[in-house]
């Protein structure tokens, strides 16, 4: 039985009329109700989302925001590594004079500055295996210097300690004592110097306790 109807919007199917337009409008504020999708009316209403021209506008200005702020930002992370480097190496320093009194061994904290490597163990003249032993590598941007005063140099060529009498060009022993305090042949300052950032120093302090972050200066004698 095919479907007919008397007036616009009503359909017959057999007996019963079905009112279509009512029947649309019914549903469309049941769905409202439901927090569903409703139709927005064609009109200036249905303006509300970004054009093509727009998003090319937004994505063309941040483009340039990076061009213009990449420089500054890679100086800053560029920055953050010497600062990191420094504070690590600075942190070791500490751990190593930590070890020496804790344990009543001297500690030893090498850096060879041809390959470019730092590192922690006791001294191999008590402990010939340290199972504690730590070992770094420095950041491939950085340059690093070793400074000893004369006295320094000259109490490195009258020490007795193995480890000590391994200094050579590239390979430097900073010797932590178990009193706490750091030998007379350790060098005095470690520069870590990074190109346009300037560089650090990892300086024995005034009383010779320890290391300390401080700002390029002359060796002073003893």
């Amino acid at each position: 039985m095919s479907p007919t109807g008397n007036k616009a919007g009503d359909v017959k199917i057999g007996a019963t009329f079905f009112r279509t337009r009512r029947i649309a409008a019914a549903v469309t504020r049941r769905t409202a109700r439901r927090g569903r999708t409703v139709p927005l009316p064609h009109g200036d209403g249905c303006g509300a989302a970004f054009t093509l021209i727009e998003l090319i506008l937004v994505m063309a200005l941040l483009a340039t925001v990076l061009a213009v702020s990449a420089p500054s930002l890679s100086r800053f992370f560029r920055s953050r590594g010497l600062d990191s480097e420094a504070r690590r190496f600075l942190a070791l320093t500490r751990a190593a004079q930590s070890r020496a009194v804790s344990e009543g061994v001297p500690m030893i904290l090498w850096f060879d500055t041809r390959q470019r490597l730092y590192g922690l163990n006791a001294d191999k003249s008590f402990v010939e295996a340290d199972a504690k032993a730590e070992r770094f590598a420095v950041d491939e941007t950085l340059e690093v210097e070793v400074r000893r005063s004369a006295e320094a140099a000259a109490a490195i060529q009258a020490s007795q300690f193995r480890n000590e009498k391994l200094d050579t060009g590239s390979l430097h022993t900073l010797r932590f004592n178990p009193d706490g305090f750091v030998s007379a042949g350790s060098p005095e300052v470690v520069v870590f110097r990074q190109k346009n950032n300037g560089e650090l120093w990892v300086a024995q302090s005034r009383n010779r306790l320890s290391y300390e972050i401080q700002a390029g200066k002359e060796i002073a004698s003893r």
